[in-house]
């Protein structure tokens, strides 16, 4: 058992289509609702730019959080995922921190390395250089929040008997890797505390965390004391047949589905509450321990139905 075994959250739309906007004051409401519902956790999306055409308009996820964590008292706050190598570490170190602090510990952070060179190459940062970045930051990052005084010379900063307080208010600021080549798998056995995914199948979740608990052997870690995560879209109606249609079209209209990856259409669940359960028990059963719902349109409707109806069946023994 991990902090994250048996736990259920549910992402938060932060962005949208153009020529629709995100309405903040509504996304505020949205994560009250939540709490309410009982919802473990809220997860946003990150990104700067995103889009020509079509553009997807987005709220900046870290100011989303804050503005929800205001407002809410015991659900957790999560990115799924902040695009590390764009920020500045020193300064997200301090922001990250800040942020723990206000919401009395509560911040989940999924990051990764970034896919789009656009959004890179307007703020500055070099795309083929992401990986290196992506280490270094996290490892900046990890120092500031629990050494006393930080020095250290890497490719953009140069760190001289840093000093950073206040520290998280957790002990530790869980940091979950998202991604999927060898390379990022081993980066969330290693240097993260687990492995964010994304749309993935229970069969290919597998194949992926025993790769990620074999890096953690072989760096020297426990495989049982890592964290994972899966971001699942989910449509409840009549039976998957009824509702198959109308999910893929939303899928194909509005998310992306990375060409060399494990990401798939047909991880969505779909169906009635038992067609649902039942998928959803195939996941749980091959280590998936956080499941994070995408669900559909983010209409209110299955937002609420996965809470009342979906959830206390998979938490019941």
């Amino acid at each position: 058992m991990t902090i994250l075994s048996n736990t259920y959250g549910i992402a938060t739309r932060n962005f949208t289509a153009y020529p629709e906007l995100p309405d903040a004051k509504a996304l505020v409401e949205y994560g009250v609702r939540l709490e309410e519902l009982g919802y473990d956790s809220l997860w946003v999306w990150d990104h700067i730019l995103l889009g020509v055409e079509p553009h997807f308009p987005i709220l900046d996820a870290l100011t989303t959080l804050t503005a929800i964590s205001a407002r809410t008292s015991r659900i957790k706050l999560g990115t799924g995922i902040l695009v590390l190598p764009l920020r500045n570490p020193v300064a997200l170190a301090k922001q990250l921190s800040s942020m723990d602090q206000f919401s009395g510990g509560r911040l989940i952070m999924g990051m990764a390395s970034g896919w789009y060179k656009r959004e890179f190459d307007a703020m500055g940062i070099p795309f083929n250089k992401r990986g290196k970045l992506m280490d270094e930051n996290l490892e900046i990052l990890k120092r500031l929040w629990t050494e006393k005084m930080v020095d250290g010379k890497y490719t953009a900063h140069d760190i001289s008997a840093a000093v950073m307080y206040p520290k998280p208010a957790q002990p530790r600021i869980p940091i979950l890797i998202g991604g999927y080549v060898d390379k990022v798998l081993q980066r969330a056995a290693t240097a993260g505390d687990g492995w964010l995914t994304y749309f993935y199948s229970p069969e290919s979740f597998a194949k992926s965390w025993a790769k990620i608990r074999n890096f953690a052997n072989e760096g020297g870690k426990d495989p049982e004391k890592l964290l994972n995560a899966s971001q699942l879209p989910i449509m409840i109606g009549p039976s998957k047949s009824a509702v198959r249609d109308e999910m893929i079209d939303w899928l194909n209209k509005e998310w992306d589905f990375p060409a060399h990856s494990d990401c798939s259409r047909e991880s969505a669940i779909m169906g009635s509450i038992d067609e649902c359960v039942e998928q959803l028990k195939a996941h749980v059963a091959v280590g998936v321990q956080k499941i994070i719902f995408v669900p559909y349109k983010y209409r209110m409707d299955q937002v609420e139905t996965i809470a009342r109806d979906i959830i206390p069946r998979m938490k019941a023994k």
